[in-house]
């Protein structure tokens, strides 16, 4: 059970209500995750336009998969995890063994996700401090100074939902467990 309120259409704020029946609309279902951030409708509103902007960066979607896997893993969030690799499985059709390395933050076979994805541990661990060397590694793998700090922004975005599920206990739907990684905090 959630410890903060779960709530729905009909019970959430008036100034998240559009946002939370336009989040059920899109997935089918209203994500608990959704539910959580309508308590706060700025924490709402500043998920769905960041989410929004993460999209339209120059890293490709399965890109932005990477740094929402790891950031979710290392965070220790169930709820995002399994949200995220449903995603990555069923709508982007990301091999699962590549899925299944990042659920893990183990190393991938693509050596240019490879380096995203330890780009973006040091980027989290580090707090941003990564070392000129891991800089360079990133950049020797293809990617850019613009990407870097979209890999920024990406664990930004990830950050939030992450502490907001960790904070609030967010129970995984129904429609996610089965994406669920047992070997990370979920919240019945």
């Amino acid at each position: 059970m959630s410890r903060l309120t779960l709530h729905t259409v009909e019970s959430a704020p008036e100034a998240a209500r559009e946002r939370v029946a336009a989040a059920e609309q899109a997935n089918g279902f209203l994500p608990n995750l959704i539910g959580v951030l309508a308590n706060a409708p700025a924490a709402l509103e500043t998920y769905q336009v960041v989410g929004a902007i993460n999209g339209r960066t120059s890293l490709s979607p399965a890109e932005r998969e990477v740094v929402q896997i790891t950031a979710a893993t290392l965070n220790d969030c169930g709820f995002c995890v399994a949200g995220h690799t449903k995603l990555s499985l069923h709508k982007l059709r990301m091999p699962a063994e590549l899925v299944e390395a990042l659920r893990k933050v183990e190393a991938i076979a693509d050596p240019k996700l490879n380096a995203l994805a330890r780009f973006s541990v040091a980027i989290i661990e580090k707090k941003g401090q990564v070392s000129d060397d891991e800089l360079a590694a990133f950049r020797a793998a293809g990617y850019t100074d613009q990407q870097a700090l979209e890999v920024v922004l990406g664990v930004s975005l990830a950050t939030l939902c992450n502490f907001a599920n960790s904070l609030a206990q967010t129970p995984i739907n129904p429609e996610l467990q089965p994406f669920a990684n047992p070997e990370l905090t979920a919240f019945a």
